[in-house]
């Protein structure tokens, strides 16, 4: 019975040493986003775009803007926020100055009831027709932002980049250099790790650590 007072502090901290890699934050969609986007353009000659921070938390207020409506998304009733949002709310929510704001030259926007995984959005979702196709190979772009969130972390889903022709470090600028978290929803470009739509984290794979643990007890009880 020693011995395993023994290995059950053992048995502990090896479940400890790897719960450090069960736990970790996972990637952020918004991101992930981009990146299929970014490689899209490239595979078709078009040029790679700045990932804007200040841009793409405008995207989130952009999405949140909808009050979680998924009808008012594409269609013949789609609407759109109207301009004064943008330096009435949405860029001091962000912390964006107002005067660095740059027109926006394109936007992808859709929204269901189910969350996917970033390609798959971009692929089935916001690649629609051929307007979403000429809107993401546009030349007159030269940033983007990205956005993605559920209505008060669930259904349904938004999904929103948009593109502006701003420039570099001059455009959508952040006050102090760092955009405003704000969650629900993820945001690219400011190395924001972000656990997706819902907001809720990954259960914890621990299971293989108690039947271990199980295991060693049935072992010794016998």
């Amino acid at each position: 019975m020693a011995t395993l007072f023994l290995v059950l502090p053992l048995l502990f901290v090896s479940a400890s040493a790897n719960f450090h890699n069960v736990v970790k934050v996972t990637d952020n969609p918004a991101d992930e986003l981009v990146a299929v986007l970014t490689s899209n353009r490239t595979a078709h000659k078009g040029s790679t775009l700045y990932d804007n921070p200040g841009l793409a938390c405008i995207a989130l207020q952009y999405i949140k803007a909808y009050q979680g409506d998924c009808g008012a998304v594409g269609g013949p009733d789609a609407k759109k926020p109207a301009e004064s949002e943008f330096a009435e709310t949405f860029a001091p929510t962000c912390g964006v100055t107002v005067s660095t704001l740059t027109p926006i030259t394109g936007r992808l926007l859709a929204c269901q009831s189910k969350y996917v995984d970033p390609a798959e959005a971009f692929s089935d979702i916001l690649m629609k027709n051929s307007k979403s196709l000429e809107i993401l190979y546009d030349k007159n772009h030269t940033e983007v932002g990205a956005a993605v969130t559920g209505t008060d972390g669930g259904s349904p889903y938004f999904w929103c980049v948009l593109f502006s022709n701003g420039k570099r470090n001059s455009s959508f600028a952040l006050e102090g250099g760092v955009a405003k978290v704000t969650r629900p929803g993820c945001f690219s470009g400011a190395n924001d790790q972000c656990n997706g739509a819902s907001g809720w984290p990954k259960p914890l794979a621990l299971w293989p650590y108690a039947a271990a643990l199980f295991a060693l007890i049935y072992a010794f009880v016998l």
